[in-house]
């Protein structure tokens, strides 16, 4: 059974709508098997969304032909970092405790946090959570590196073109689940066409019918993103204005693109537009796609002292649904095979493309952190460490929610010849669930944790050393 404290669910609808053309046609190549460029360092162009002050997302892309800009932004941010946080680590421990009163201390004095605070000394994941209940310090523990932005607002490991961890995002996760032991288990981010968008969508396509001539294509594409209209963002569990929320939404609406072959991918995933035999799908049919944790395992001490966290972190998983003439959706509770052989191959390939496309790797890292945040209230660690979040739990006193929060996004579509059909998939709604798994937790069975989190000594750590390898 999965707890309440840290599985996270992903869910977006896409319509696959069909008709028959009155004469051949030839099938056209895969649009999403691959060969975009890497979001590395030397890549020609990097994709993201941004938030417009109306709260309409619209697609990103910044064009760095040579690699050239990168490659300066990473060598001035290398000048500037301090050789020993600059220093590739293994696994870089950072005290959560300490780091809460030097930023409360940094507040006071009028100038915040530090840049090497701000990113976590560098971590780009989270494998562990331990606790030390003499020095009353919760750290968390993984590998690190140094780092640049990579883009506007996105900052990246030089070494590894990982995502690293960053200081707002940990606060949205630690208020999510604060001391008071009151939770947000549902935190969700939505992407849906309205009842009236689909409705109208449905009327549409009852008038065109479903004999249509090649140059009919692009009218039926204009008449159904037309017809849709701006579908509607919904976030919950967590504070909309956040740069927490931006990273839910860009990854499943981008996640979206792919399946619909409107974006490439640096790894060979095939889009389900590609896979789909859409002449023994309905036409009302709609595809249901969420990501949930997806860990080898979450293995705990047997005081709950130390946490360690396996596995890529993420999966694709979905089911199909029908789409009434009223627009209402109903779960039909199977899944079509192309749509699982297009989560199974994305779910496969997430380490990969979460190496070459950081949103990806952000999403993850999110997920991490809520994770750890269930932890550390389900085991009150607050109580025995004596924290009370401070100055991070406190939207007056340390602000993250300074985003435009994104309430609407244009509809997606796009469209191929399959032999006689004319497929047009249509871009729908995302939703994030948080679900309960921590429950599935494993033993310390061969002491092998207990053995890391000992070999830990914080006892002659100076009281204001945060992190340390």
């Amino acid at each position: 059974m999965l707890s309440r404290y840290c599985s996270f669910l992903i869910v977006f609808c896409l319509a696959s709508l069909i008709w028959t053309q009155a004469s051949n046609a030839q099938d056209t190549t895969d649009p999403g098997t691959g060969g975009g460029t890497e979001d590395t360092i030397g890549a020609g162009f990097s994709s993201g969304v941004s938030v417009d002050a109306d709260g309409v997302l619209r697609g990103l892309v910044e064009v760095d032909p040579t690699g050239q800009l990168a490659r300066q932004r990473a060598e001035q941010a290398l000048a500037n970092l301090d050789r020993d946080i600059a220093t590739p680590s293994k696994l870089r421990k950072v005290s959560l405790t300490r780091l809460t009163r030097l930023i409360e201390k940094a507040i006071d004095e009028g100038h915040g946090p530090d840049e090497a605070m701000k990113y976590l000394a560098g971590l780009t994941r989270i494998e562990y959570v331990f606790f030390y209940p003499k020095t009353q310090d919760v750290v968390i523990a993984g590998p690190a590196e140094a780092w640049f932005e990579e883009t506007p607002g996105r900052y990246v490991g030089i070494n590894s073109g990982q995502p690293t961890l960053e200081l707002q995002d940990l606060v949205v996760a630690l208020r999510a689940f604060p001391p008071s032991q009151q939770s947000n288990p549902l935190v969700y981010c939505s992407i849906d066409a309205t009842p009236e968008g689909l409705s109208r969508m449905q009327q549409f396509l009852s008038q065109i019918g479903r004999q249509i001539q090649p140059n009919d294509e692009r009218f039926i594409v204009e008449g159904l993103r037309e017809n849709l209209g701006l579908q509607v963002v919904t976030l919950g569990g967590i504070s909309a204005s956040t740069h927490f929320a931006q990273v839910m939404v860009e990854a499943d609406y981008r996640m979206k693109l792919i399946g619909i072959g409107l974006e490439d991918t640096p790894v060979r995933i095939k889009s389900y537009l590609s896979l789909a035999s859409f002449a023994s799908i309905a036409r009302n049919a709609m595809c249901r796609w969420w990501f949930v944790p997806d860990y080898q395992r979450i293995r705990v001490t047997d005081d709950a002292t130390a946490a360690e966290f396996v596995g890529n972190g993420v999966k694709l998983v979905g089911e199909d649904e029908m789409v009434g003439p009223d627009g209402i959706r109903q779960q039909v509770g199977s899944q079509n095979r192309a749509s699982r052989a297009f989560t199974q191959s994305f779910t496969r390939k997430y380490s990969q493309l979460a190496e070459q496309v950081p949103v990806y790797g952000q999403l993850r890292n999110c997920i991490d952190m809520l994770i750890a945040a269930a932890f550390i209230q389900k085991h009150d660690l607050y109580g025995q460490a004596g924290w009370d979040l401070g100055a991070l739990g406190d939207e007056s006193v340390y602000p993250v929610e300074t985003y435009n929060a994104p309430r609407q996004v244009e509809s997606a579509v796009n469209s191929m010849w399959k032999g006689r059909q004319l497929a047009t998939p249509v871009g729908g709604g995302v939703e994030i669930r948080a679900q309960q798994a921590l429950d599935q937790t494993m033993a310390d069975e061969d002491g092998s944790l207990r053995v890391k989190h000992d070999a830990i000594d914080l006892a002659e750590l100076p009281a204001d050393q945060w992190w340390w390898d």
